[in-house]
Formats: structure tokens, C-alpha cells, sequence
């Protein structure tokens, strides 16, 4: 099975290549992949080459397939695998190995470490130890591009089940967000806020009665207002409040007066900004739990925090780096049940257009950058479909079926882009 896929060869060396796969062993399967979310991550591994902790030494006479967050279906089962998958399962994987006898080491990660296996493919062989460590996840639900977001989403899932509570006097820690609590989300309205928003307001588990969406973009806010409304959360029984903190006075005493004066039992960071971890800081309730999720490009990121109030306050501080397994097959669970991040997706293209995209992804606004590995496309932004439209037909009318979708992405959009690619050129 020939492939065409983008590897890494070193720093900035990225190579969009056709070539051979080799036959699969019985412990391996064959796979197509649909469609791949660009990450940051694989910006950096990009940008830092062998450097990365996740990139192997000799890339540069064996390079390696980038991208992480991608699905698609199986192809060929290998004889070990039968009894578990089938030819056509619709599939995502959780990309975060830690297999010790791995091929790589413990960080061998798909996307990173792997010469036949990575999102930014049109097939991959998919080795043995993702499916031994239980990494190889089924999607039942509709479309593609949701499996493909489990990854991210599973990061947000990740961080609201590390939060956690205690009780004076106990040393027992209450893993969780507070059920009926007060919730405040910083920074809240880029692609990964987003999706916190759009995990907490769909929970049936657990919710907090308020939850407060900060930023400083008032564009931003209204967008992410408009897709996950103020009346909807009301069913959900949350009382959710976009604020634009750029035009508060004194920000935490605004924001902690929603709450009767008493702070936020939850409160997320996801921006690493200095001024917002002090501004999570002062939001903190009685035994409040500030989660920092924005992953630092400063390894000497600091901030002040009050430590009067981690001793009599119990004030406390959790972090995570990505979701587990668990946490993807929830995100996968709660998307065949209807949760849809299309929220998330700004931006479409087809596998030529990924080397510049990644390697340029920090300056490329809007949210996740969706590629369609089968497809020749430019990435294109949703807003710019009725433009493009005007000489191309296929744009046209992805742009009449984004509009039927708030503007957003959709199973119905990604079905038609893909029976009609043909045509984009």
C-alpha cells in the first residue's frame, strides 16, 4: 500500500512524500486516515526537531509522520486483531504511549516517533502497542472530524476530573469539580475554552450552578455566546456569564461579587499569562482549586499567588499536560451521543496545505486547523467559503451548509466536501 504523508526530517524540515508501506505484520493493522486537527504540539516538534523528547535521534535518515488528533477506518486487521476490530470500524487513537519496550522508548507517541503511523497520512500502519495499551478507540458516531477532536477535547476532560477539593480535618482529596459549585473559565474563548464550555454545559454528571467565560476580546466573546448560548446553559441549570474583564475596574471584586462575595470553587487558566494566574488566584474560594491549563512555551514562567490563603484558605493548585485514555473514550462516548466540536474548527485544507500551516501555526488565527489527508485544498477559513464561492461552486455551497450550521462546521459539510473534492480545483 503506497501512502503520501508529511514527515519530519528536523528542525523546520518537514516533507510532504509518497512511499511504500510495508506489508502488515499479524499483530499490526492497516489504516486510512480521513482527517487530522493540527496541534501546537506538532508545531513545536516541528520547530524543535530532534531536540523534541518525543522526536527519535535519527530523523534525519528515518524520518518520522507528524500529526496526532486524527480518525479514520480500518482497512486490514492483522490475524491477533480480528477478534477485536473489524475492516470499515471508524477509529481514533490516543497518541500519548508509554510503552516501555516500544520501538522508540517510553515516549513513543504517534505523530512524533513513528516512521508509518501519524495523522498527516493518508494510510498508516498502526503498531502492535497502541492496540496492546488499549490506544486504538472505536467512534460510532457520525462523520469524521469528531473522532478526529477527541484528543483535544479529552485534554479539557482530563483537567475538570484533576481538580480537586478537601475536607479540614481530612486528608482524603475529593477528586473533581465541585457538583453545583461556582466556576470560573479565563481566558476562556479560544479553541480549547471552548471546548471546556461546550464539555461542562453537555455533562450529566456533574455542573456548577454558576460559570463565569472571561477574555479581553469582545469578538471573541460574542462569537463563543453565540454558539454556546446563555439560554441553553439555563436548561442545563448553570447560570453562564460571558465578561469582557477589559472593562472592569477591579476585575476579581466585579467577578467575586457574582458569587455573594466568596469566590470560585474551580477556576481554569487558559492563557499562560501572568496576570491572569494572579487573576485566578484572587478568585479562589475557600478551598478553591486554581487549574492551570495553558501549556507554557516559558519554562520560567512565574506568578505570585497567596500563600496566606493555601494556608488558612486551603487554596490549591492542579495541572495537566493532555487527557488519558479514559478521558478520550468519554469524549468519544459523549460525541455518538451528540456532542459536536465544531466549535473548534476554523480553518479546512487538504494535506497539501499542513508544512506551512504547522510551521506556521502560531500565527494563523482562529481556532483548530482541519485537514483532509485525501484532499488538494488551501487552508481556508469557514468565513472566507462565500467568498471563495463566488468562482468555485463547491465552496459555494459548503458555504450555504456552514450557514445552516451557525456557521460552523458539520457532518453534513464534511460528507459533501468529501464526495465532491474533485471539483475544488
Amino acid at each position: 500500500m503506497k501512502t503520501r504523508a508529511v514527515r519530519l526530517y528536523g528542525k523546520n524540515d518537514l516533507r510532504l512524500e509518497s512511499f511504500e508501506l510495508p506489508q502488515i505484520k499479524e499483530n499490526e493493522i492497516l489504516a486510512k486516515v480521513v482527517c487530522d486537527s493540527l496541534c501546537m504540539s506538532s508545531y513545536k516538534a516541528a520547530s524543535q526537531g530532534t531536540d523534541h523528547k518525543r522526536i527519535p535521534n535519527d530523523a534525519a535518515t528515518n524520518p518520522v509522520i507528524i500529526g496526532h488528533e486524527f480518525a479514520g477506518e480500518l482497512i486490514e486487521i492483522g490475524d491477533k486483531w480480528k477478534s477485536q476490530f473489524k475492516t470499515g470500524d471508524k477509529f481514533s487513537i490516543q497518541p500519548a504511549l508509554t510503552y516501555k519496550d516500544g520501538p522508540v522508548g517510553v515516549l513513543s507517541a504517534p505523530g512524533y516517533s513513528y516512521h508509518y503511523i501519524g495523522g498527516d497520512a493518508t494510510y498508516v500502519v498502526i503498531p502492535n502497542e497502541v492496540m496492546e495499551q488499549g490506544c486504538l478507540l472505536s467512534y460510532h458516531g457520525d462523520g469524521f472530524y469528531p473522532a478526529s477532536l477527541s484528543e483535544p477535547l479529552s485534554c479539557v476532560i482530563g483537567a475538570m476530573h484533576a481538580n480537586y477539593h478537601t475536607t479540614p480535618g481530612s486528608y482524603i482529596h475529593q477528586m473533581e469539580i465541585v457538583d453545583g459549585g461556582k466556576m470560573a473559565i479565563l481566558a476562556g474563548v479560544g479553541p480549547m475554552g471552548l471546548a471546556a464550555i461546550n464539555y461542562t454545559l453537555n455533562r450529566d454528571d456533574r455542573k456548577p450552578s454558576l460559570m463565569i467565560v472571561t477574555d479581553i476580546d469582545q469578538a471573541r466573546l460574542d462569537r463563543a455566546a453565540g454558539l454556546y448560548t446563555v439560554a441553553f446553559a439555563a436548561s442545563r441549570g448553570i447560570d453562564l456569564r460571558y465578561i469582557n474583564t477589559s472593562k472592569m475596574a477591579d476585575p476579581v471584586e466585579e467577578m467575586k461579587a457574582l458569587t455573594g462575595g466568596e469566590g470560585f470553587n474551580d477556576v481554569f487558566v487558559f492563557a499562560p499569562v501572568t496576570p491572569v494566574i494572579e487573576q485566578a488566584d484572587g478568585l479562589l474560594a475557600f478551598d478553591g482549586c486554581l487549574n492551570f491549563f495553558a501549556g507554557p512555551s516559558d519554562p520560567n514562567l512565574k506568578a505570585r499567588l497567596n500563600f496566606y490563603n493555601v494556608h488558612y484558605g486551603y487554596t490549591h493548585i492542579a495541572g495537566t499536560s493532555g487527557g488519558n485514555t479514559d478521558d478520550m473514550k468519554e469524549a468519544l462516548s459523549m460525541m455518538s451521543k451528540g456532542l459536536d466540536p465544531a466549535g473548534l474548527v476554523t480553518h479546512i485544507g487538504g494535506i497539501n496545505a499542513v508544512i506551512e500551516a504547522t510551521l506556521n501555526l502560531p500565527h494563523i488565527p482562529g481556532g483548530k486547523k482541519l485537514i483532509y489527508n485525501h484532499l488538494e485544498m488551501p487552508l481556508t477559513a469557514i468565513t472566507d467559503f462565500a467568498e471563495k464561492g463566488k468562482s468555485n461552486p463547491v465552496f459555494a455551497e459548503l458555504a450555504s451548509i456552514c450557514s445552516k450550521h451557525k456557521g460552523l462546521w458539520s457532518v453534513e459539510a464534511e460528507s459533501y466536501l468529501l464526495q465532491n473534492a474533485g471539483k475544488l480545483n
